[in-house]
Order: C-alpha cells, then sequence, then structure tokens
C-alpha cells in the first residue's frame, strides 16, 4: 500500500510528503458532476456501490495519498430522529430547528450498525476497490458544528442562536453536546471496526468561539469523541477552520493531527500545538484559482516552512472550491510529490 499519510500520521518519514483534499471528490471533477446529474447526493452516500465509485475517483484522476469516504457529517442525524435535506447551493436545511430542552431530550443516541448499514457497507465496499493502494479515512462532524446546524437550521456567519442557548441555557446545551459527542464516538468507533484507516473530526464552525468558551462548553466534547478510540490503533485528525487562537486547546481536546487553515502560518500553527503532533494543512483554497507558477509558490512556501520535519500531511485549509480546475489539482499533487522528495531537501 501506498502508506505515505499513514506514515504522516505517525510522524514517520518516507518518500514524499502525502497529499489529499477535502472535498477531493466534488463538484470540481466533471465525472463527479456527471454522476450528480443522476442521483442526489444522499442517493449516492446510501447507495454503497456508488459511493465507492465516487470515493475512489481522486485516487484514480489525481493520484492522491488517502481516500476520503464520501458522506455527510449529517447523515448520522439522521439515526437521532432529525429530519434535513442538502440543497445545492445552500448546504444541510433543517426544517425544524432545535431550540428547547423538550427537543433536545427528544433526540436518540446513534446505533451506528442498525442506523448507518449502507456507510459500514460502502466502507467495505470502497476498501475492496481501492485495495492496496492508499488508505481510506472516516470521518464524523464534531459535536460543536453540528450542534450549531442543529440550532441554527442551516449555515450562518454569525451563530447568534447557538450561543443563546449555550450561554443561556447551559443545562440544554450540555444534555445536547453529550448526545452528539457519544453518538459521534460510537459512530467512528463503527467505522474503524468496519475498516477506515484513520478518521477526521470536522469542527468547520468552532472559531466562532474564543479560547474561553471553547474550553468551558466545547473541549470536554470532543475529547468524549476521540476516547472511544483509544483503544483503536488508528489515527485521528482533528479538522478546525479559523482555530488559530484556540490550537492548545484544541490540542487538549485529543488528536494525533491537526487539520489547519490558511490564517496561520503553518511553522507557527506547529509551533503552538508542539511537535509531538502530525499537521495537515494549509494551502488556501482560492490558490487553486490562480495561475500554476502562483500554485507553485504558495505550495513551495508551505513546504519550506515544514522543512525536513516529518509529520507534515499537506491538504488545503478547507475543502476544494467547485470551480477549481481540475488540471490546477492534479499539478499540484504531482508538484507537492516532486518538491518533497527528501533528496531535493
Amino acid at each position: 500500500m501506498n502508506n505515505r499519510f499513514i506514515r504522516a500520521c505517525r510522524r514517520e518519514r518516507s518518500d514524499a510528503t502525502p497529499v489529499w483534499f477535502m472535498r477531493q471528490a466534488g463538484r470540481f471533477l466533471p465525472e463527479y458532476r456527471k454522476i450528480r446529474n443522476q442521483h442526489s447526493l444522499i442517493d449516492i452516500c446510501k447507495n454503497p456501490e456508488l459511493c465507492a465509485e465516487v470515493t475512489t475517483l481522486p485516487v484514480d484522476i489525481l493520484d492522491v495519498d488517502a481516500a476520503i469516504l464520501f458522506a455527510d457529517i449529517m447523515l448520522p442525524l439522521e439515526g437521532m430522529g432529525v429530519k434535513f435535506d442538502i440543497t445545492d447551493g445552500v448546504g444541510p436545511v433543517i426544517s425544524s430547528s432545535l431550540g428547547d430542552p423538550e427537543r433536545v431530550h427528544s433526540l436518540s443516541t446513534l446505533e451506528p450498525d442498525s442506523d448507518l448499514p449502507y456507510v459500514m457497507e460502502a466502507i467495505s465496499v470502497t476498501k475492496k476497490l481501492l485495495g492496496s493502494r492508499v488508505p481510506l479515512i472516516g470521518f464524523c462532524g464534531a459535536p460543536f458544528t453540528l450542534a450549531s446546524y442543529l440550532i441554527e437550521g442551516h449555515a450562518t456567519r454569525d451563530f447568534v442562536k447557538t450561543k443563546k442557548l449555550m450561554y443561556n441555557d447551559p443545562e440544554t446545551w450540555h444534555v445536547l453536546m453529550d448526545k452528539l459527542s457519544t453518538s459521534m464516538g460510537m459512530y467512528l468507533k463503527a467505522q474503524v471496526d468496519a475498516g477506515v484507516d484513520a478518521v477526521q473530526v470536522f469542527d468547520s464552525w468552532v472559531g466562532c468561539l474564543n479560547p474561553a468558551d471553547y474550553r468551558t462548553y466545547v473541549l470536554p466534547y470532543s475529547q468524549h469523541v476521540f476516547s472511544y478510540l483509544r483503544d483503536r490503533a488508528v489515527p485521528r485528525i482533528h479538522f478546525g477552520t479559523g482555530t488559530a487562537t484556540m490550537l492548545p486547546e484544541m490540542r487538549q481536546a485529543g488528536g494525533d493531527v491537526f487539520s489547519v487553515d490558511w490564517r496561520i502560518p503553518i511553522d507557527v500553527a506547529w509551533q503552538k500545538l508542539g511537535y509531538d503532533v502530525a499537521i495537515q494543512g494549509n494551502l488556501d483554497p482560492a490558490v487553486l484559482l490562480g495561475e500554476g507558477d502562483l500554485i507553485k509558490a504558495k505550495t513551495a512556501d508551505i513546504l519550506n516552512r515544514v522543512g525536513n520535519r516529518a509529520g507534515h500531511i499537506f491538504n488545503l485549509g478547507h475543502g476544494i472550491l467547485p470551480e477549481t480546475p481540475k488540471e490546477n489539482v492534479r499539478q499540484l499533487v504531482e508538484f507537492v510529490h516532486e518538491y518533497s522528495k527528501p533528496e531535493r531537501i
């Protein structure tokens, strides 16, 4: 197997820096758009064979060093009793958002094998399709990000409803976060048992908090999620955006690899986290809309800042933008592999 990704997670040296991308099987690929013209996102997620096909597309087309299961962070919420739609151009939309204690207490605890059997089967089918080519990453949404979706009902910029519940009704907040962290921990554990080689916890919205609130309202629940994997020997990636001010707190919450965005230089972020963990990132996705020389210069700067230190996984600070030229992504992968060869350093 191409084990560059796993070796980097463990801070071991390999023949080149591994690279993969969030949303690497997304709308920027014509091959994916062709499938989406015939199937909804949820239909793909719930069809194990189709899910496996989409998951492996970037491996075939881009030569990335890891595949990430094609799914959505909202899927487990269906098993908890939440109805939602995923609308193109908008994202997840919850028709009846949570905001009162009664609705929070009515949420079920996820039973991954019975509530999400199609995810577990998709992992098995995908592993067979990948063979020994690259590792497969499973994932879940972090408790805070999922709680925000549940409370706001859709994507937001100000998180007023979320913070109002958090500050004004902390008892209900803690009940919600406990249910989510328990469910997500069990979900990740089930994915590992089904065959994924690593997991990533997406806390895409946690950057709206300050470090003190993170410690009080989020950190214990992220710790709870990661605690379910203590006896599972797989790398655990902790992803967030806008988290430059709370990296030490995220480190305390758990993970073996920390994914950082472009708002902080990667060498500064690694110093804040400590060199006994691996790091992932951190090119601005918008750079891939630029010319080839710009992309190479920005990429080289990140690789130069990392230097000769083992434990770096090249990625974007967030997902690939839909309008990104496929050729730019493919050339970026080639450049990272070539530029990071040990004999070149």
